[in-house]
């Protein structure tokens, strides 16, 4: 497949983008590329979406079946209730695993495409809630392939695209119409014409690019691989539509913000929980047992994750770590620092947020214990018991110091992006900073390389190595890989501080045998069974030379001088098997020109004698025979002296003949010597090869069952594919047919939708089970609904009605009775509304459901309210109208407001006169004290009792009457008038 993958998501508003997005497709060209549509959809309603994208497009528009090939320029659709996963060429289907609501297929197809197509992938995010698509457009990026998100303003809804667009690896953010313009662009420089004219990178271009890049963010990968960095040059240079990288360099100079991009392409971010989890299941059940194993409680657990990228290792192993000391019931104090290189990464993992598809990387119940579920649904954050185990900071692992007494360092797949030359400076790094027998964790394509002797194999296909201990000195001469070397004979010098020192005094047995080794012992040296050297005794340049180049780990087999090499490195081996001593008499070694005889001596040195050990480790079980050391001592062999001749000897030589003939022997002495060194040489090589065939032998064997096996399997892959052939052309007759139902479908909704719109009648639809099955946007007014509500029960709803909790009950009793309900409800801003639930009737007469429809009856209700009022009034001026007593009212002022025909008879006044006058002009002056106290005590909505006292008459006569006055309050509580009934009083003598 040699043509362009283009994944596109989108969820709520996504049509409107899809539409967009197709009708900005040239008309008179094809694409040259093929596109999968990701659309969350219902999973329990056929979806009708190729139909709809058909209209916009001239490209072949498929609803996607298992199995499907995907063809250039063709368009493809996901099926409802489906996750779609794209393999070798084909789109399959899977059932979701995930319950409805916390599914995230879009996230599962760009992640499968990501790993399938990788730089020819391309990624896509529209309109949409939450977050689906931000860890697939992630891997997508990380496998050198394109991203884009469509612009926030342009969305109806801007969740997905503003989560892509945080992630940090968007390459393009445009409106859904100008998408196409700007891929079809991208596609031709990236895949097209320029790429397959690969980029001339000159070295001296790369370091100007290294230049650049560690000018501004102050880190450097000119020790990176060179594969790796290319790329993502390569990349960049296919998004700008930059044809070669010296106009590359120029661009960068000229745009910093585009030294920051390419820095951001180089870091590899691929990472998710308990990432091959076959590693990690020996991680947990082999490796942290050794590492607890000997601590006391309350002892620290140090672990290092060098690389941590947005946090998902690092929790992973802590996750572990709590788990394993829940296990032994015993209390640790643990430190997991996580360190990476990028400052974003190590944002996004300390804030511990992660999308919900990691809910496929974790098992329910670590899901449940260690991670909480945040409102909405579409992310967890971690428990923040878990959070306070680590420790999140921002390192270079090249040139920032390493963390020291380590328990466990994790490096996972960090390794295979740097240089040889760079890992085998990071080796002995992580030798010292592990603990005596701590742990190094790599990632499965991964390894220790030819530092076999800092790091034994725990388990060679997860990759867990343990820290070596040859001897009490070796973690100082790892430390001495990053420090300038000091030789013996510097450390043993004193300062000069500019007072004279005088050497300690020596005991004089100690002061003897130094003296003696000096003058009598031969040149020697410690070295392990690799041929490291590890001490040197005496003068050795007479036998060992440095060899040309980098100079690392001294190896004396490399620097053994001509004569020396073979015999050496066969006598190390044989005395390595055996155990014993092996000597090698006259040897002849090349040294400046000439030869000299050398005689070589190899014995074990076994290490858990020594008593430097013994204080390092005094609880250390014995070393295996690969941690032993060995010295080597080689000494300048004398030359042969011609012994004189014998009585009754033959006739005796002259000197020269004598001369000739001791030469010839010693030269057939040394021919024998080496011509036995060769047989065992040879020997030894010979069972070598015996061994390589027997492995061979029996590798061979397993390939043929392999082979079996797999012929089987084909035969019956063969078997398949002729069933999906037969499957797909019944299944192709049958899409043909439901087309032509499909658009006459298409057009009914259509028109049931504008009906439903253009009545304004809030309508609800729901099922059997009360799911909502559709609604008006009338409705969302009354019931709060939003779109992504389609599918839930009718009863999670919220709605606004005040008083009427009983929705639930009354559909379940139509649909139980088949009775219509018709109930009034008003809202909680006051509007009524006429409820009415009918069932649902199919044109078969079969009951589906239930209609729920709300009809405005706000103003009805304020015409029904006023008109009750007005009958009230009309009612109460009747009464008053034809009292005998006098009902008079008047304002907190004393200002008469109300006077009806029973006062006119009983002052005189008519009602005109009487709204001219204040209550006081009716009351004698001696009494408007009394009066006024009464007002004030009845605005006080204090009760006052029926009185008796006098009122004036228009002609002046004294009345003695009886009042009751009452306080009139408005809606707010508070008092606007007063009313009084007056009656004459049929007793005076009691008045006042």
């Amino acid at each position: 497949m040699n043509f362009p993958i283009v994944g596109i998501g989108a969820s709520a508003g996504g049509l409107a983008a899809f539409e967009a997005f197709f009708s900005g497709m040239p008309e008179d060209a094809d694409p040259g590329m093929a596109f999968v549509l990701v659309q969350h959809l219902a999973p329990d309603h056929k979806s009708i979406l190729a139909e709809l994208i058909r209209r916009y497009t001239r490209m072949q528009v498929f609803e996607v079946e298992d199995g499907m090939p995907v063809k250039i320029n063709c368009a493809y659709i996901i099926p409802p209730n489906r996750d779609m996963a794209f393999l070798n060429g084909t789109l399959h289907l899977l059932a979701p695993t995930e319950p409805r609501g916390q599914r995230l297929p879009i996230d599962f197809f760009f992640r499968s495409l990501a790993d399938d197509q990788h730089e020819r992938a391309i990624g896509i995010v529209l309109s949409g809630t939450g977050s689906d698509g931000m860890f697939g457009v992630r891997a997508i990026k990380d496998a050198g392939g394109m991203v884009m998100a469509q612009t926030p303003e342009s969305t109806e809804f801007d969740g997905m695209p503003r989560s892509a667009i945080a992630a940090g690896v968007v390459d393009y953010e445009l409106p859904p119409a100008d998408m196409p313009a700007q891929l079809i662009t991208y596609a031709a420089h990236a895949h097209g014409y320029l790429a397959s004219k690969a980029a001339v990178v000159n070295d001296n271009t790369m370091k100007k690019i290294f230049i650049l890049l560690r000018a501004q963010t102050g880190h450097d990968f000119s020790l990176y691989k060179p594969s790796t960095v290319h790329r993502r040059i390569e990349r960049r240079m296919a998004v700008h539509q930059i044809a070669t990288v010296e106009e590359y360099v120029k661009y960068m100079q000229k745009t910093p913000a585009e030294v920051d991009a390419l820095f951001h392409d180089l870091l590899i971010g691929v990472t998710n929980f308990f990432r091959d989890p076959e590693a990690f299941l020996v991680l947990e059940e082999q490796v942290l047992p050794k590492l607890f194993a000997g601590k006391p409680a309350g002892a620290v657990v140090r672990v290092w994750v060098a690389g941590c990228s947005t946090g998902e290792e690092a929790y992973s192993i802590a996750i572990l770590l709590q788990e394993r000391i829940e296990a032994l019931k015993i209390s640790y104090t643990v430190q997991v620092f996580a360190t990476d290189i990028d400052s974003r990464a190590i944002a996004a993992a300390r804030v511990g947020l992660y999308s919900a598809s990691i809910a496929a990387d974790i098992s329910p119940e670590r899901l449940a214990r260690f991670f909480m579920l945040e409102p909405g649904g579409q992310s967890y954050r971690i428990h923040k018991g878990i959070r306070d185990m680590l420790v999140f900071s921002e390192q270079d692992l090249i040139k920032d110091p390493p963390f020291s007494r380590l328990d466990l360092i994790s490096c996972r797949n960090l390794l295979i992006y740097l240089s040889t030359e760079l890992q085998k400076k990071l080796m002995p790094l992580f030798h010292y900073a592990l603990n005596p027998r701590g742990l190094l964790f790599l990632g499965t394509s991964e390894g220790v390389g030819d530092f076999t002797d800092m790091f034994n194999v725990l388990d060679r296909k997860a990759k867990v190595y343990q820290r070596k201990e040859h001897f009490a000195g070796l973690p100082r001469a790892s430390l001495g890989r990053f420090l300038p070397p000091m030789t013996a004979i510097e450390a043993a010098m004193p300062r000069h501080t500019g007072k004279t020192v005088f050497p300690a005094k020596l005991p004089l047995r100690e002061l003897t045998e130094r003296a003696l080794l000096e003058q009598i012992a031969p040149a020697g040296a410690l070295v392990n069974v690799q041929g490291d050297i590890l001490y040197l005794h005496g003068r050795t340049g007479m036998y060992l030379e440095l060899s040309p180049g980098e100079t690392g780990v001294n190896n004396i087999l490399k620097m053994a001088r001509e004569g020396l090499r073979q015999d050496l490195s066969m006598a190390l081996h044989k005395c390595a098997v055996t155990q014993k001593a092996v000597r090698y008499p006259g040897l002849r070694v090349k040294t400046n020109g000439h030869f000299t005889l050398v005689n070589l001596s190899i014995r074990p040195v076994p290490t858990n004698a020594t008593p430097m050990q013994e204080i390092a480790d005094p609880v250390a079980s014995p070393l295996s025979n690969e941690a032993l050391l060995y010295l080597v001592i080689l000494e300048e062999a004398p030359e042969q002296i011609p012994q004189p001749a014998q009585t009754g000897s033959p006739p005796a030589l002259n000197e020269d003949e004598a001369q000739a003939l001791a030469q010839a022997s010693a030269s057939i002495a040394a021919l024998r010597e080496e011509l036995r060194a060769k047989d065992e040489y040879l020997q030894s090589t010979h069972e070598e090869l015996e061994s390589s065939n027997e492995e061979l032998k029996s590798s061979n064997e397993e390939m043929q069952s392999v082979n079996e096996e797999l012929q089987s399997t084909n035969e019956e892959l063969e078997t398949s594919k002729e069933e999906l052939q037969s499957v797909n052309e019944e299944l192709a007759t049958v899409n043909a047919e439901l087309n032509t139902k499909v658009v006459d479908l298409s057009r009914a909704n259509n028109d049931m939708n504008n009906l439903l719109a253009g009545t304004g009648i809030a309508t609800v639809f729901v099922d059997h089970q009360l799911r909502i099955l559709r609604f008006t946007p009338t409705a969302a007014e009354i019931i709060n609904l939003i779109q992504s509500d389609v599918g839930r029960p009718v009863g999670h709803i919220v709605s606004n009605l005040v008083g009427y909790t009983s929705l639930v009950a009354d559909v379940a009793s139509v649909l139980d009775t088949l009775a219509p309900q018709d109930k009034q409800v008003q809202t909680t801003q006051g509007a009524w509304f006429a409820m009415r639930i009918r069932p649902y009737r199919t044109l078969d007469n079969v009951i589906e459901g239930a209609v729920i429809t709300f009809l405005d009856i706000t103003e009805m209700k304020r015409i029904e309210t006023a008109l009750g009022k007005a009958n009230q009034l009309a009612r109460l001026a009747v009464v008053v109208r034809d009292a005998h007593d006098a009902i008079t009212v008047q304002d907190l002022e004393g200002s008469i407001t109300a006077w009806n025909p029973g006062a006119v008879r009983m002052y005189g006044w008519t009602e005109s006169q009487a709204l001219q006058m204040n209550v006081l002009d009716r009351v004698p002056a001696a009494l408007r004290d009394q009066t006024l106290a009464q007002a004030l005590q009845l605005g006080r909505h204090e009760l006052v009792e029926p009185f008796h006292t006098q009122r004036l008459a228009q002609d002046g006569t004294v009345l003695h009457v009886i009042v009751t006055a009452t306080a009139l309050i408005n809606d707010a509580e508070q008092v606007y008038a007063i009313a009084t009934t007056e009656r004459l009083d049929p007793s005076p003598g009691a008045s006042p």
